[in-house]
């Protein structure tokens, strides 16, 4: 009963808070801890009706434990993956480096433990609780953002903001021409007034030319009207893709809802940089290759840790404190 109480609870402060304002992470922390009590429900209500059903219960703590190889597993072979299709880069190596990690994390604290060393055991204690707390972390990111990017947005916006992202050879590659059909679809549908397309992007050191300039030309080319394109040919980053945008569009005295368009993996984060930069703006996405997504959403979620790295910085401070303590704990037993 109490697991029910609290679900419903979590589920009622979940629902709360996204009408509030649905670009809020902590979002996403509400509905998992809802979700993971209403599950204990059920759980619970099963081994009522036939006590067979405890070795559910068996299922819940092993499941984790071999999902972090699995998980571990998947990424290394996604990143081959990567090499393969991309090339060698950073983008390609990280789930590489981040499968690696996860595998050998638990390996080398088991070791750890059995050393029967009090640091190396504290040590041990700590990157468990560091490691739970990325693992339930990055469960929130990922949830949620799935969850947002389903999310029904304006049908009548003002104007469309379109992040860019890196140009090759000067022209668009499939990655943004994804944004910039979706910006299209939305043109296209809105009706009598249809809003203006910003696309947004500087140019960086390896470009020819401004993304917005191979943006525009690449709508222009698929129908847009030449006056409703406005370009923003200055932002190198995502804040500045949002605040240079929202700028032009004021100093042209366009005002109303506005969209923000990317691909569906950088959803979420646009959508609460948005929110930060008290943008008023629902944010859409694109479809992704598949093989690109799981590097994506790993650089998406340590940008989102690192725009937050103070919060989490906090909540990390007990685990520093309970793994002192196990060792100091371990090396007064052992002196005794």
């Amino acid at each position: 009963m109490l697991n029910l109480v609290l679900g419903l609870l979590f589920a009622g402060l979940f629902l709360a808070s996204y009408q509030s304002d649905r670009r809020r992470l902590r979002n996403g922390v509400l509905l998992l801890v809802s979700i993971w009590f209403l599950l204990q429900t059920i759980l619970d209500f099963l081994v009522a009706l036939n006590p067979w059903f405890e070795w559910l219960n068996l299922v819940v703590l092993v499941v984790p434990v071999v999902s972090i190889f699995v998980f571990a597993a998947f990424l290394i072979a996604n990143g081959l993956t990567m090499v393969r299709r991309e090339g060698p880069g950073i983008t390609s190596f990280l789930p590489i480096a981040v499968g690696l990690a996860v595998f050998l994390a638990p390996v080398i604290a088991f070791l750890f433990v059995l050393s029967g060393q009090p640091v190396l055991a504290g040590i041990a204690a700590l990157a468990f609780f560091l490691c739970a707390y990325l693992g339930c972390a990055f469960l929130v990111f990922l949830g949620y953002a799935l969850v947002y990017s389903r999310m029904r947005f304006s049908p009548n916006p003002a104007a469309v903001i379109v992040l860019g992202s890196g140009l090759i050879d000067g022209k668009v590659p499939p990655l943004l021409a994804a944004r910039l059909n979706k910006a299209l679809e939305i043109y296209d549908g809105v009706t009598p007034v249809r809003p203006v397309l910003v696309p947004s992007g500087g140019q960086g050191p390896d470009e020819p030319r401004p993304e917005s300039a191979a943006m525009k030309e690449y709508l222009v080319s698929k129908g847009a009207a030449d006056g409703d394109v406005l370009e923003e040919n200055q932002a190198t980053t995502t804040r500045e893709n949002l605040a240079n945008s929202v700028a032009l569009l004021a100093a042209k005295g366009i005002h109303g809802p506005l969209l923000v368009c990317t691909n569906n993996y950088h959803v979420l984060r646009a959508a609460l940089l948005s929110r930060r930069q008290k943008i008023d703006a629902e944010v859409v996405g694109a479809p992704t290759a598949r093989y690109f997504v799981p590097s994506a959403f790993l650089r998406e979620f340590v940008a989102v840790m690192r725009d937050n790295r103070l919060t989490n910085m906090v909540l990390c401070l007990p685990m520093f404190g309970i793994a002192l303590l196990i060792t100091v704990a371990l090396a007064n037993s052992s002196v005794v």
